[in-house]
């Protein structure tokens, strides 16, 4: 297959039609809708975490450093699976590693990194987050912590690939969160409900005398069962 390229604005090379350009632009507003989401609940400050949606073969991130508040439709930034930047001039996130890891291996179409406070104390204390709620299930089940690595590197990405094996997000060792979907919605979701469940845990245990109960793996994969069915039906 012919190496596809892409010019400024988002359009293959070649004779691109105005409906890849549209997808472009609309993935890329609904990025950096999602990126400006998580410094308004809290999960990342200033520039640190990042956002990223694979459109086809383009991977639209980040870029590294700018505050999502500046970001603007002639900001677009898009690299393919190799890495190389085929879309616009901002220097791509630097967790670019953990992103491209994720599409190579996964069926994922979105993927939200945070530095969320909870989750990051979380991973400084264990190797695996306690099943403490059922929504554990739509996460895949216990959330494994990922070994910690230098940021931007390909250790850290192998480590949070073997991490989330099997699930749809993990935690990073004294570093924050990674989660991935369908959607970035969903993605969103499954990182807003990562932090909450660490901070959940983290009141319950911090109980003199009390042991928060847990989940079984019977129970946990029946939660998991039915939340593929939760929500409306199209």
């Amino acid at each position: 297959m012919a190496e596809r390229r892409w010019d400024a604005a988002g359009r293959a090379a070649g004779g691109a039609t105005g409906e890849r350009e549209g997808e472009t632009a609309r993935g890329w507003a609904a990025l950096v809708a999602t990126a400006r989401r998580t410094v308004a609940d809290g999960l990342v400050v200033g520039t640190s975490g990042n956002v990223s949606a694979r459109v086809g073969d383009l991977v639209l991130v980040t870029p590294s450093g700018v505050p999502y508040e500046r970001l603007g439709p002639d900001d677009v930034t898009g690299v393919d699976l190799t890495g190389r930047q085929v879309l616009g001039t901002l220097v791509p996130t630097s967790e670019l590693p953990m992103h491209l890891a994720v599409y190579r291996t996964t069926d994922a179409r979105a993927v939200v990194h945070t530095h969320a406070v909870h989750a990051t104390a979380v991973s400084t204390l264990v190797d695996e987050l306690p099943p403490i709620h059922y929504m554990t299930g739509a996460l895949g089940g216990p959330v494994r912590v990922a070994p910690y690595a230098a940021y931007g590197t390909e250790e850290l990405a192998g480590n949070m690939l073997r991490a989330l094996t099997g699930r749809a997000g993990c935690l990073l060792r004294n570093h924050g969160t990674i989660t991935h979907g369908a959607t970035l919605d969903q993605a969103y979701d499954r990182t807003a409900q990562l932090e909450w469940m660490c901070r959940l845990w983290l009141a319950a245990s911090s109980v003199p005398g009390l042991t928060p109960s847990l989940l079984t793996e019977a129970q946990l994969a029946e939660a998991g069962e039915r939340l593929k069915g939760y929500g409306q039906r199209r």
